[in-house]
């Protein structure tokens, strides 16, 4: 943040205007600022002033809710996915349609679609469809949202890759998409499932990462399924599985991100954050470059939220952004391109969102 930024936040009162940053790579124009998508950004960028409710990042693009309940989209296109009724690219917030209705929005990260849900409860899907993930009963691409059937009972979403997943308001959760690797958890794998499906028990929240799924029960057992890569379903195995199962024993799991390739976070309901996966750029973050398989903690500070990937951003509950992993197009916001591997704080700020794009790296936050 420049001193001309930090001294008119001093004189007016930063909790009265929200600015939405972004950093890292822009080689489609993802980071919303309609500059040169030629040259990556090492430290956050202002965007604008509005005040965004939800953020979501995908493999190229971003997805985000106006405080309004307008959608807007902006960055890679090449299969609708900014749900403009075209495949045009987009370097700075266009608004989808010119409904204000939008509650929550998930992008995938690699293959090209979102999924949300409005206010009414209805579920909407739009972009890339080359494995059903639209969860529209087969069919090609949409440009521009589409309804998934005629319910009125959803509520949350999470988009992954070649996947889609919603949770209703009477707490079950669905699934719908690739199936190659047991990821939609019905104990099967093979031939994509084209509409949602159930898998049993109530939920609070579900994060889709590549190949695999991490969920979270009402009673606060954290769950994975699919496949296991570099340990990143957190089982302390290398074990596929096809049906969900259960993490440790613990039952104090509020949040889970499960964004990209390689590593996953997740925040107990002490506030406390713990990491699991790949680490060959010491993106889970204990100061190590070792694989793990099974949750570590990081640190003993209290945490608001995680993004999760091959980098990592998170705010602490006294509202600073730390960044750690890789960092060679500069997505951690530091200044630089030097990788990470325990967090280190981007500039100062009161941070209330952050989101991180695919392995290419960007991310996108709000500073209140």
């Amino acid at each position: 943040m420049t001193g001309i930024l930090q001294g008119l936040l001093a004189s007016i009162g930063a909790a009265q205007i929200p600015f939405m940053y972004s950093w890292g790579s822009n080689n489609q124009g993802q980071l919303g600022t309609n500059q040169s998508t030629s040259t990556y950004r090492s430290s956050p960028v202002q965007v604008d002033n509005e005040e965004w409710t939800v953020i979501s990042c995908g493999g190229n693009n971003v997805a985000a809710i106006k405080a309004d309940g307008t959608l807007w989209t902006w960055g890679y296109n090449f299969r609708g996915q900014l749900g403009q009724n075209d495949t045009v690219g987009r370097s700075s917030p266009v608004q989808v349609g010119s409904l204000m209705d939008w509650s929550s929005v998930s992008n995938t990260m690699y293959a090209g679609s979102c999924v949300a849900v409005r206010t009414n409860g209805t579920l909407w899907t739009w972009g890339s469809n080359n494995t059903n993930q639209l969860g529209l009963g087969g069919g090609d691409n949409r440009s521009s949202p589409t309804q998934v059937g005629g319910l009125l009972t959803w509520a949350k979403v999470s988009g992954g890759t070649n996947v889609g997943a919603a949770i209703k308001t009477d707490d079950s959760l669905w699934i719908w998409g690739n199936n190659g690797n047991g990821q939609l958890g019905q104990g099967t794998t093979g031939a994509p499932i084209k509409s949602p499906v159930q898998i049993a028990g109530s939920w609070s929240s579900v994060a889709i990462g590549d190949n695999g799924c991490h969920a979270i029960r009402t009673t606060g057992e954290l769950f994975a399924w699919g496949f296991p890569g570099a340990g990143q379903l957190g089982t302390n195995s290398y074990t596929q599985f096809n049906s969900p199962v259960q993490i440790g024993s613990l039952l104090d799991w509020s949040f889970i991100s499960a964004i990209g390739t390689g590593t996953r976070a997740a925040l107990k309901t002490n506030g406390t954050l713990w990491t699991w996966g790949g680490n060959s750029n010491g993106q889970v973050g204990d100061n190590t470059t070792i694989q793990r398989s099974s949750p570590v903690q990081i640190g003993s500070d209290t945490w608001l939220t995680v993004t999760a990937g091959y980098y990592k951003g998170a705010i602490k509950t006294n509202k600073t952004l730390w960044t750690w992993g890789s960092n060679a197009s500069g997505q951690l916001g530091l200044g630089d391109t030097v990788k990470r591997s325990s967090p280190v704080q981007v500039g100062l700020g009161n941070w209330s969102k952050i989101s991180s794009g695919k392995a290419g790296g960007f991310m996108i936050g709000v500073e209140d």
